[in-house]
Protein backbone atom coordinates (compact mmCIF):
# COMPACT_ATOMS: atom_id res chain seq x y z
CA UNK A 1 0.00 0.00 0.00
CA UNK A 2 1.58 3.17 -1.10
CA UNK A 3 1.82 6.19 2.16
CA UNK A 4 0.86 9.45 1.30
CA UNK A 5 4.47 10.48 0.99
CA UNK A 6 5.32 7.95 -1.91
CA UNK A 7 1.70 10.08 -3.49
CA UNK A 8 3.68 13.18 -2.72
CA UNK A 9 6.70 11.37 -4.39
CA UNK A 10 4.71 10.17 -7.36
CA UNK A 11 2.83 13.54 -8.12
CA UNK A 12 6.32 15.32 -8.27
CA UNK A 13 7.96 12.97 -10.26
CA UNK A 14 4.89 13.49 -12.94
CA UNK A 15 5.53 17.01 -12.87
CA UNK A 16 9.34 16.60 -13.09
CA UNK A 17 8.76 14.83 -16.14
CA UNK A 18 6.36 16.73 -17.83
CA UNK A 19 7.38 20.56 -17.23
CA UNK A 20 11.04 19.75 -16.44
CA UNK A 21 11.54 21.40 -13.41
CA UNK A 22 11.01 20.65 -9.74
CA UNK A 23 7.39 21.30 -8.56
CA UNK A 24 6.14 21.43 -5.14
CA UNK A 25 2.86 19.28 -4.22
CA UNK A 26 1.33 20.75 -1.29
CA UNK A 27 -1.62 19.10 -0.79
CA UNK A 28 -3.97 16.74 -3.14
CA UNK A 29 -7.73 15.58 -2.89
CA UNK A 30 -9.27 12.19 -3.97
CA UNK A 31 -12.36 12.99 -6.36
CA UNK A 32 -15.03 10.95 -6.70
CA UNK A 33 -14.20 8.40 -10.05
CA UNK A 34 -15.21 5.82 -11.89
CA UNK A 35 -14.53 1.96 -11.78
CA UNK A 36 -10.98 2.44 -13.48
CA UNK A 37 -9.41 5.40 -12.62
CA UNK A 38 -8.14 6.87 -9.16
CA UNK A 39 -8.87 10.72 -9.70
CA UNK A 40 -7.16 13.66 -7.83
CA UNK A 41 -7.00 17.53 -7.87
CA UNK A 42 -2.93 17.86 -6.81
CA UNK A 43 -2.65 21.38 -5.41
CA UNK A 44 1.16 22.67 -6.09
CA UNK A 45 2.99 26.20 -5.65
CA UNK A 46 2.26 26.45 -9.55
CA UNK A 47 -1.29 26.20 -9.40
CA UNK A 48 -3.66 22.97 -9.50
CA UNK A 49 -4.12 20.25 -11.82
CA UNK A 50 -6.08 17.69 -12.34
CA UNK A 51 -4.93 14.04 -12.17
CA UNK A 52 -5.95 10.26 -13.37
CA UNK A 53 -3.55 7.20 -12.97
CA UNK A 54 -4.28 3.33 -12.59
CA UNK A 55 -1.69 0.47 -12.63
CA UNK A 56 -1.85 0.17 -16.26
CA UNK A 57 -4.73 -1.50 -16.84
CA UNK A 58 -4.85 -0.93 -20.52
CA UNK A 59 -1.39 0.30 -21.56
CA UNK A 60 -3.03 2.88 -24.18
CA UNK A 61 -5.44 4.19 -22.52
CA UNK A 62 -4.91 7.67 -21.59
CA UNK A 63 -2.97 7.85 -24.72
CA UNK A 64 -6.30 7.07 -26.36
CA UNK A 65 -8.44 9.63 -23.92
CA UNK A 66 -5.54 12.34 -24.57
CA UNK A 67 -6.15 12.23 -28.47
CA UNK A 68 -9.77 11.84 -28.00
CA UNK A 69 -9.76 15.26 -25.82
CA UNK A 70 -7.58 16.65 -28.08
CA UNK A 71 -9.87 16.13 -31.03
CA UNK A 72 -12.80 17.24 -29.36
CA UNK A 73 -10.61 20.62 -27.95
CA UNK A 74 -10.01 21.11 -31.69
CA UNK A 75 -13.23 22.19 -32.73
CA UNK A 76 -13.63 24.98 -30.53
CA UNK A 77 -17.11 24.38 -30.09
CA UNK A 78 -17.59 23.38 -26.57
CA UNK A 79 -15.56 23.71 -23.61
CA UNK A 80 -12.63 20.69 -23.08
CA UNK A 81 -10.07 20.40 -20.47
CA UNK A 82 -6.41 21.04 -21.73
CA UNK A 83 -4.05 17.66 -21.66
CA UNK A 84 -0.93 18.56 -20.29
CA UNK A 85 0.59 15.16 -20.30
CA UNK A 86 0.48 11.44 -20.69
CA UNK A 87 3.12 8.79 -19.38
CA UNK A 88 4.13 6.04 -17.15
CA UNK A 89 5.64 6.47 -13.58
CA UNK A 90 6.55 4.05 -10.59
CA UNK A 91 4.49 1.25 -12.03
CA UNK A 92 1.55 3.38 -13.08
CA UNK A 93 0.05 5.30 -15.95
CA UNK A 94 -1.29 8.93 -15.63
CA UNK A 95 -3.30 11.58 -17.42
CA UNK A 96 -2.59 15.09 -16.34
CA UNK A 97 -5.30 17.76 -17.45
CA UNK A 98 -5.98 21.44 -16.97
CA UNK A 99 -7.71 21.61 -13.06
CA UNK A 100 -11.36 23.17 -13.58
CA UNK A 101 -12.96 24.51 -10.66
CA UNK A 102 -16.58 23.85 -10.92
CA UNK A 103 -19.56 26.20 -10.28
CA UNK A 104 -23.06 26.46 -10.50
CA UNK A 105 -24.51 26.44 -14.15
CA UNK A 106 -25.69 29.18 -15.57
CA UNK A 107 -29.63 30.15 -16.39
CA UNK A 108 -28.82 29.61 -19.73
CA UNK A 109 -26.45 26.40 -19.11
CA UNK A 110 -29.22 23.09 -20.94
CA UNK A 111 -29.54 25.60 -23.87
CA UNK A 112 -25.61 26.46 -24.38
CA UNK A 113 -24.95 22.43 -23.90
CA UNK A 114 -27.89 21.70 -26.68
CA UNK A 115 -26.34 24.62 -29.17
CA UNK A 116 -22.56 23.27 -28.37
CA UNK A 117 -23.59 19.85 -28.90
CA UNK A 118 -25.30 20.45 -32.19
CA UNK A 119 -22.03 22.41 -33.36
CA UNK A 120 -20.36 19.19 -32.09
CA UNK A 121 -22.27 17.15 -34.27
CA UNK A 122 -21.65 19.53 -37.58
CA UNK A 123 -18.04 18.20 -37.31
CA UNK A 124 -17.75 15.81 -40.21
CA UNK A 125 -15.49 13.25 -42.04
CA UNK A 126 -15.29 11.11 -45.24
CA UNK A 127 -16.33 8.08 -43.11
CA UNK A 128 -17.65 6.30 -39.70
CA UNK A 129 -14.59 5.52 -36.97
CA UNK A 130 -11.57 6.78 -36.43
CA UNK A 131 -8.36 6.45 -37.29
CA UNK A 132 -7.14 4.96 -33.69
CA UNK A 133 -9.21 2.93 -31.37
CA UNK A 134 -9.84 3.63 -28.09
CA UNK A 135 -11.75 2.98 -24.56
CA UNK A 136 -15.54 2.90 -23.36
CA UNK A 137 -15.26 2.24 -20.02
CA UNK A 138 -12.80 0.02 -19.42
CA UNK A 139 -13.26 -2.08 -23.11
CA UNK A 140 -11.54 -1.33 -25.74
CA UNK A 141 -13.57 0.05 -28.96
CA UNK A 142 -12.56 -0.51 -32.34
CA UNK A 143 -13.16 2.35 -34.54
CA UNK A 144 -12.22 0.95 -38.04
CA UNK A 145 -13.60 3.18 -40.70
CA UNK A 146 -16.30 2.27 -42.54
CA UNK A 147 -18.35 4.57 -45.23
CA UNK A 148 -21.68 3.10 -44.54
CA UNK A 149 -23.22 3.60 -40.91
CA UNK A 150 -25.51 0.77 -40.80
CA UNK A 151 -22.29 -1.81 -41.38
CA UNK A 152 -20.12 0.26 -38.59
CA UNK A 153 -22.92 0.09 -36.26
CA UNK A 154 -23.29 -3.68 -37.16
CA UNK A 155 -20.09 -4.73 -36.94
CA UNK A 156 -18.05 -2.62 -35.08
CA UNK A 157 -20.35 -1.62 -32.24
CA UNK A 158 -23.57 -4.10 -31.55
CA UNK A 159 -21.83 -7.61 -32.80
CA UNK A 160 -18.64 -6.83 -31.17
CA UNK A 161 -20.24 -6.41 -27.88
CA UNK A 162 -22.37 -9.50 -28.57
CA UNK A 163 -19.62 -11.29 -29.26
CA UNK A 164 -17.76 -10.25 -25.87
CA UNK A 165 -21.03 -11.26 -23.86
CA UNK A 166 -21.32 -14.65 -25.68
CA UNK A 167 -17.90 -15.67 -25.08
CA UNK A 168 -17.79 -15.08 -21.26
CA UNK A 169 -21.17 -16.94 -21.16
CA UNK A 170 -23.30 -13.38 -20.15
CA UNK A 171 -25.65 -14.48 -22.74
CA UNK A 172 -26.61 -17.93 -24.28
CA UNK A 173 -26.15 -19.21 -28.05
CA UNK A 174 -29.56 -18.38 -28.32
CA UNK A 175 -29.24 -14.42 -27.99
CA UNK A 176 -26.64 -14.00 -29.88
CA UNK A 177 -28.25 -15.68 -32.65
CA UNK A 178 -31.26 -13.34 -31.91
CA UNK A 179 -29.01 -10.55 -32.70
CA UNK A 180 -27.58 -11.80 -35.85
CA UNK A 181 -31.70 -11.85 -37.12
CA UNK A 182 -31.89 -8.36 -35.62
CA UNK A 183 -29.15 -7.04 -37.79
CA UNK A 184 -30.95 -8.21 -40.96
CA UNK A 185 -33.98 -5.83 -40.45
CA UNK A 186 -31.79 -2.76 -39.53
CA UNK A 187 -31.65 -1.53 -42.88
CA UNK A 188 -35.47 -0.86 -42.62
CA UNK A 189 -35.28 1.36 -39.32
CA UNK A 190 -31.95 3.37 -39.41
CA UNK A 191 -31.52 6.35 -41.34
CA UNK A 192 -29.13 8.00 -43.48
CA UNK A 193 -27.05 10.54 -42.06
CA UNK A 194 -23.66 11.77 -42.32
CA UNK A 195 -21.22 11.44 -39.93
CA UNK A 196 -21.02 13.51 -37.33
CA UNK A 197 -18.09 13.91 -34.68
CA UNK A 198 -19.39 12.41 -31.43
CA UNK A 199 -18.14 12.57 -27.91
CA UNK A 200 -18.99 8.61 -27.69
CA UNK A 201 -19.99 8.16 -23.62
CA UNK A 202 -22.20 10.97 -23.55
CA UNK A 203 -24.08 10.71 -19.91
CA UNK A 204 -24.52 13.06 -17.15
CA UNK A 205 -21.48 12.27 -15.28
CA UNK A 206 -19.29 12.48 -17.94
CA UNK A 207 -20.44 16.48 -18.19
CA UNK A 208 -19.22 19.13 -15.79
CA UNK A 209 -19.90 22.82 -15.18
CA UNK A 210 -16.85 24.79 -15.29
CA UNK A 211 -15.96 28.25 -13.18
CA UNK A 212 -18.25 30.47 -15.86
CA UNK A 213 -21.10 28.14 -15.50
CA UNK A 214 -20.70 26.51 -18.61
CA UNK A 215 -21.13 23.42 -19.81
CA UNK A 216 -17.56 21.09 -20.21
CA UNK A 217 -17.14 18.17 -21.63
CA UNK A 218 -15.12 15.16 -19.88
CA UNK A 219 -14.29 10.86 -20.18
CA UNK A 220 -14.93 10.78 -23.76
CA UNK A 221 -14.98 7.95 -26.27
CA UNK A 222 -14.65 9.56 -29.58
CA UNK A 223 -15.80 8.75 -33.15
CA UNK A 224 -17.53 9.60 -36.35
CA UNK A 225 -20.40 8.01 -35.83
CA UNK A 226 -24.41 9.35 -36.42
CA UNK A 227 -25.59 11.43 -33.98
CA UNK A 228 -28.78 10.40 -33.36
CA UNK A 229 -26.71 7.96 -31.61
CA UNK A 230 -25.61 10.28 -28.97
CA UNK A 231 -28.54 11.82 -28.32
CA UNK A 232 -30.25 8.46 -27.58
CA UNK A 233 -27.60 7.99 -24.88
CA UNK A 234 -28.32 11.02 -23.17
CA UNK A 235 -31.75 9.89 -22.39
CA UNK A 236 -30.29 6.15 -21.11
CA UNK A 237 -29.49 6.92 -17.48
CA UNK A 238 -31.37 10.72 -17.25
CA UNK A 239 -29.89 13.62 -16.31
CA UNK A 240 -30.45 15.86 -18.90
CA UNK A 241 -33.08 19.07 -18.72
CA UNK A 242 -35.80 19.32 -21.59
CA UNK A 243 -34.59 22.49 -22.69
CA UNK A 244 -31.40 21.23 -23.79
CA UNK A 245 -33.28 18.37 -26.07
CA UNK A 246 -35.29 21.80 -27.41
CA UNK A 247 -32.32 23.82 -28.10
CA UNK A 248 -30.35 20.81 -29.74
CA UNK A 249 -33.44 20.41 -31.86
CA UNK A 250 -33.69 23.81 -32.97
CA UNK A 251 -30.25 24.00 -33.55
CA UNK A 252 -30.05 20.92 -35.85
CA UNK A 253 -33.00 19.14 -36.17
CA UNK A 254 -33.13 15.66 -35.97
CA UNK A 255 -35.24 12.97 -39.07
CA UNK A 256 -38.43 12.25 -38.00
CA UNK A 257 -39.37 9.83 -35.80
CA UNK A 258 -35.93 9.74 -33.81
CA UNK A 259 -37.69 8.72 -30.86
CA UNK A 260 -38.87 5.29 -31.95
CA UNK A 261 -35.23 4.50 -32.99
CA UNK A 262 -34.07 5.59 -29.30
CA UNK A 263 -34.16 2.27 -28.13
CA UNK A 264 -31.96 0.63 -31.09
CA UNK A 265 -29.03 3.11 -30.61
CA UNK A 266 -29.02 2.15 -27.02
CA UNK A 267 -28.06 -1.13 -27.29
CA UNK A 268 -24.78 -0.63 -27.62
CA UNK A 269 -24.06 1.21 -24.44
CA UNK A 270 -26.39 -1.27 -22.28
CA UNK A 271 -24.04 -4.26 -23.67
CA UNK A 272 -21.08 -2.17 -23.12
CA UNK A 273 -22.83 -2.33 -19.24
CA UNK A 274 -23.37 -6.00 -19.45
CA UNK A 275 -19.91 -6.79 -20.05
CA UNK A 276 -18.78 -4.94 -17.88
CA UNK A 277 -20.77 -4.73 -14.77
CA UNK A 278 -23.46 -8.37 -15.39
CA UNK A 279 -26.66 -9.09 -16.93
CA UNK A 280 -28.83 -6.61 -14.99
CA UNK A 281 -28.71 -4.58 -17.88
CA UNK A 282 -29.87 -7.31 -20.74
CA UNK A 283 -33.39 -7.09 -19.76
CA UNK A 284 -33.64 -3.72 -22.14
CA UNK A 285 -32.11 -5.16 -24.20
CA UNK A 286 -34.55 -8.21 -24.52
CA UNK A 287 -37.22 -5.87 -25.11
CA UNK A 288 -35.84 -3.89 -28.08
CA UNK A 289 -34.49 -7.46 -29.61
CA UNK A 290 -38.04 -8.53 -29.07
CA UNK A 291 -40.10 -5.97 -29.98
CA UNK A 292 -38.69 -6.19 -33.58
CA UNK A 293 -37.97 -9.54 -34.17
CA UNK A 294 -41.56 -10.16 -33.21
CA UNK A 295 -42.87 -7.26 -35.72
Amino acid sequence: MQTAEDQFQFFEGVFFETLGRDVQVTEYRLLQGGNINITVQVHTNEGKYFIKYNTRNHEDMFETEAKGLNLLRGTNVIRIPEVINWGRRDGQDYLILENIEYSKPNFDYWEILGQNLASLHRQSSDSFGLHFNNYIGSLQQNNEPYTDWLSFFIEKRLNVQAGLAYYNDLISKDLYNKFQQFYKVLPDLLPDEKPALLHGDLWSGNIITDDKGNPCLVDPAVYYGNREMEMAFTSLFGGFDNRFYEAYHESFPLQPRFDERISIYNIYPLMVHVNIFGTSYLPPVLRTLNRYLQA
